[in-house]
């Protein structure tokens, strides 16, 4: 059996590493849509979204990219068992794993580096419980 078979958080964080930042907010749009994305990337509009995945505007900022990576992770984790839409329901739900708080909230709104590691735990969680 692969690593990617037996570790899909592995295989999510090899890819990610590789991608380009608009390869990945085209694929995060993918997975969780452009409205999602552009909560998590603290922005009004879903064309800032489209412009970012298009690559005519950058994120200069490192930590919104961190973000975008651990909410990639995520979602790939997830959907490789259900379909994008139980992502999205996942990302927007309470979470019993992360005291009863939304993982996008989370990811918008704390510390990358504090918050990132436990949406990605709480999401290994679920997939493995789904």
């Amino acid at each position: 059996m692969s690593t990617s078979h037996s570790r899909p958080d592995l295989a999510a964080s090899s890819v990610t590493a590789r991608m380009t930042t608009p390869e990945l907010v085209a694929a995060l749009r993918e997975q969780l849509g452009a409205t999602l994305v552009a909560y998590l990337g603290k922005v009004r509009s879903t064309r800032i979204v489209q412009e970012w995945a298009e690559g005519t505007r950058s994120i200069d900022n490192e930590s919104d990219i961190e973000r975008f990576r651990i909410a990639y992770r995520a979602a790939r984790l997830i959907t490789a068992r259900d379909e994008p839409r139980v992502a999205q329901t996942w990302f927007q739900g309470l979470n019993p794993i992360l005291d009863d708080q939304p993982p996008a909230l989370l990811l918008r709104e704390g510390d990358v580096s504090d918050v990132g590691p436990r949406v990605l735990c709480a999401a290994r969680h679920f997939a493995g419980n789904a």
